[in-house]
């Protein structure tokens, strides 16, 4: 995503990347250490995006977006509103009523969190995304403090009796942000 982002020009086509990650920690720009409450034998990286820590790994859907901000005419916060209700609307589609809150980014159903976004702007350009808790295991969270709240509770659609593979999932997002975008 970095070499992407500064090898871009104004001609350079946005790209979205969706990816599944392994078990991983991710500590983003203003992340503290103190939020990561227990080591584990899962790796903490360092990461250029906003926020504070989280975790990644198989069941969950991660969605890069490499969009040229000033192209589009949007700005960072529009960009977050944009993935939030892609994530709002996904879940929608299986019944799933989720909310963005103002005063802490992502997606929440009820008091658990269930989607993230962390995002980077270089070049007018943003890189990395979104993360959607699909079918998980969700204990890695419980070593730390999500995204820097001291015991924010996370959910997965599967909590909610909600079977669905990464692909589908990504398609139903992808199409929220691109009409969105595009349109």
């Amino acid at each position: 995503m970095q070499s992407f982002t500064a090898q871009r020009d104004s001609q350079t086509q946005d790209e979205i990347w969706v990816v599944e990650h392994f078990p991983v920690y991710t500590l983003g720009l203003n992340g503290k250490r103190e939020h990561i409450l227990n080591i584990t034998d899962i790796p903490v990286v360092a990461s250029d995006r906003g926020g504070q820590v989280t975790y990644h790994g198989p069941g969950q859907l991660v969605v890069y977006t490499l969009f040229d901000i000033k192209r589009l005419g949007i700005n960072i916060r529009r960009l977050v509103s944009i993935l939030e209700q892609a994530m709002i609307d996904a879940l929608a589609l299986h019944g799933i009523e989720a909310l963005a809150r103002a005063d802490a980014p992502g997606v929440y159903v009820g008091q658990k969190k269930i989607g993230s976004i962390g995002l980077r702007i270089k070049k007018n350009c943003s890189y990395h995304g979104l993360s959607l808790n699909n079918a998980m295991d969700l204990k890695p969270f419980y070593q730390i403090n999500p995204c820097g709240f001291a015991g924010l509770q996370v959910t997965q659609l599967s909590d909610f009796g909600v079977s669905i593979s990464n692909e589908a999932l990504a398609a139903s997002v992808i199409n929220s942000v691109t009409q969105a975008v595009y349109s």
